[in-house]
């Protein structure tokens, strides 16, 4: 079984602004609300591919009700903890000229609900995955994935980190099976400008060498490089296409990834379907379709 767990997870609220200004008042040209997290991004996508799995996290409040009632309306399945404090949050992406975000805090998170959640990570399975995606909230310790590889050590879980900075490195020494950067996160762990493929690799084998076994390492339109435990390298351009909203894509390439291990591909053909999901979910407006990954994938050239 796959698991995905969003610990901040968000409503994201998408308005089109032609002109967008700052100090004065704009108007839309057109709104819309998904359920989203990165997880649950993962979540949606594998469900778009065929694949199924269970979102984990925290909601809370009227928002909270909203989201799972989204995600219910999208057969997702879901088992959340609900926290007593704050509401899930609602993140606000403004379509423009360029890309702008502004991401909400999220509800706190008690002592007895952090517990809670351990409680349904403690029905994981041997050779269930789970994935670990977006940022820690400000109630839950940086260590919290670290804390949860720790708690799931020796029961041969396929555990996923995708995430930034202290949340990421921390988890490193319990041996995660997949880590994702993309090139900008990668090189701010290590405090450089990350251009070419020497420095990826460089970097990544650096962080292969404090725990991680695999690292799939995303670049945007130049694609990706993977760097498997055996040393082995994978590269792959990505399709060419008009860009929409990045919005999603990078966690569509790790649904891609999952999706593609799920069908017992190998890893250059995981790396294969990784590109084309995410590359398929940057040319919509929000995430790729089934078919519109399908459609790259049956295209896609080395």
């Amino acid at each position: 079984m796959i698991y995905t767990l969003t610990l901040n997870p968000s409503l994201d609220y998408f308005v089109s602004v032609p002109c967008f200004g700052s100090g004065c008042i704009n108007r839309t040209s057109g709104e819309r609300l998904f359920a989203g997290g990165k997880g649950i991004n993962v979540s949606l996508v594998l469900g778009r591919v065929g694949v199924a799995s269970t979102a984990l996290g925290f909601v809370a409040g009227m928002t909270g009700e909203l989201f799972e009632s989204m995600l219910a309306s999208m057969g997702i399945k879901f088992d959340f903890v609900h926290a007593q404090s704050g509401a899930t949050r609602i993140n606000v992406k403004i379509e423009s000229d360029s890309e702008t975000e502004i991401n909400a805090c999220g509800p706190d998170i008690s002592q007895a609900e952090r517990d809670a959640l351990f409680s349904k990570l403690a029905k994981l399975k041997h050779g269930d995955t789970l994935v670990m995606a977006g940022s820690v909230p400000p109630s839950l310790p940086k260590s919290i994935y670290a804390d949860i590889l720790a708690f799931l050590q020796g029961r041969d879980i396929r555990a996923i980190v995708d995430t930034t900075g202290e949340a990421l490195t921390s988890a490193l020494k319990y041996n995660p099976f997949l880590i994702k950067p993309n090139h900008i996160e990668l090189g701010e762990i290590f405090g450089r400008t990350v251009l070419s493929d020497d420095d990826i690799l460089e970097c990544a084998k650096a962080l292969q060498s404090r725990g991680a076994q695999n690292i799939l390492v995303s670049r945007g339109a130049d694609g990706a490089i993977l760097l498997c435990s055996d040393g082995t390298v994978y590269r792959a351009k990505a399709p060419k296409g008009k860009v929409v909203s990045t919005v999603g894509s990078g966690d569509s390439a790790v649904a891609g990834f999952i999706a593609a291990l799920e069908s017992r591909a190998d890893f250059k053909n995981a790396l294969k379907l990784s590109v084309c999901a995410g590359s398929a979910s940057a040319f919509t407006s929000h995430l790729a379709s089934g078919e519109e990954i399908s459609a790259l994938s049956a295209n896609f050239s080395w």
